[in-house]
């Protein structure tokens, strides 16, 4: 793990599409009666007299994915030693928060693909992915509440807030070619981490762990969610469509601006930030032409193998975190989750 993590920078440079999922699942192969039993809450609580409702969730849900919030949550509740089902609920809610978040990103995004089939915005419209986002967010509270543990209540309230706040920091970000390493990393630590540190830290609070313990989980889920954003950052710019279950280039084509692209623009030449802001901040893009230029500079400039090395990073600070629980079984394929977010091509 630690070669891996340590990659030159040659070696940082994403790969083709090759990633193995075996760590993905093998862990959640040890979750796998729990992971069920959230399924199975899903569907029963995405269910309305409007009919509407669950055909709009039951198609984002149905789309694919691999679960790695809840799945976070089951295994952190059974790597602490919960024996009980309350982090079955906890997990559900985990899982409507984020596909609430995914509906209502793709049409601030005007996203036309979701893991590479139509996103719910262009099947059902916008009007409709919004309300059905919002009745998913009541529909996690809901849970949560049945959970009757103001901690974890209190922990699930402030990610939905970060997350939002996130959101429209992203959102008055965009188009900034002036925005700094500083901002990029709040956006993505309230957007991404937060969720992610959110389903770990309450796996070790509904197994009463010591408050040190709960933190340890709580930084393993930041530094692996900061990680993982990171590494989707630089696979818009890089992976193929059919792995990845987006166009290339989105993030490009949306003018944000992304850890890559801020590194290309610290390090370019003067009429490189100024292509940076006709195709960013002015929105002028000749199509493929200047998406194979902006891929030119990235790789120029190393923008997307540092940025890979910041996200390895991060990896190494989440392996940090969570040795401070007893070595196991489901701490080792926790581990090995880390490297897998870090060498994924999707």
């Amino acid at each position: 793990m630690t070669a891996s993590l340590g990659a030159t920078r040659a070696e940082s440079l994403p790969p083709e599409p090759t990633a193995d999922t075996g760590a993905l699942d093998r862990l959640t192969t040890l979750v796998a009666a729990d992971l069920e039993a959230v399924n199975a809450l899903i569907l029963e609580r995405m269910q309305s007299s409007v009919d509407l409702i669950p055909q709009l969730a039951g198609y984002l849900i149905a789309s694919g994915g691999k679960r790695i919030r809840p799945v976070l949550t089951l295994a952190s509740a059974r790597l602490c030693g919960h024996r009980g089902q309350r982090h079955v609920g906890l997990a559900a809610a985990v899982e409507f928060i984020h596909t609430a978040t995914l509906l209502h990103d793709d049409v601030v995004d005007e996203s036309d693909l979701r893991r590479g089939q139509a996103s719910a915005n262009v099947v059902f419209g916008n009007q409709a992915s919004v309300l059905v986002g919002d009745f998913l967010f009541s529909r996690a509270f809901q849970v949560m509440v049945e959970d009757g543990s103001v901690d974890t209540l209190r922990i699930l309230a402030n990610a939905s807030a970060v997350i939002a706040e996130g959101e429209v920091l992203q959102l008055s970000a965009a188009h900034d070619t002036v925005t700094s390493r500083d901002t990029y990393l709040r956006i993505i630590r309230a957007k991404t981490a937060e969720l992610f540190a959110a389903a770990c830290e309450i796996g070790a609070v509904v197994a009463d762990r010591s408050p040190a313990e709960c933190a340890a989980m709580r930084s393993f889920g930041t530094e692996l969610g900061i990680a993982f954003q990171i590494v989707d950052d630089v696979l818009d710019y890089s992976a193929r469509q059919a792995r990845l279950g987006k166009t290339i280039g989105d993030d490009f084509r949306e003018g944000k601006i992304t850890l890559p692209v801020i590194l290309a623009m610290e390090r370019g030449s003067e009429e490189e930030r100024g292509f940076w802001r006709r195709t960013l901040e002015d929105g002028e893009q000749a199509e493929q032409e200047d998406l194979d230029h902006a891929v030119a500079l990235l790789q120029r400039h190393d923008a997307l193998a540092d940025s890979m090395a910041a996200a390895r990073t991060h990896a190494e600070s989440a392996l940090r975190a969570i040795r401070l629980l007893p070595a196991s079984p489901m701490r080792q394929a926790l581990e090995d989750v880390v490297e897998f977010v870090v060498e994924r091509d999707f």
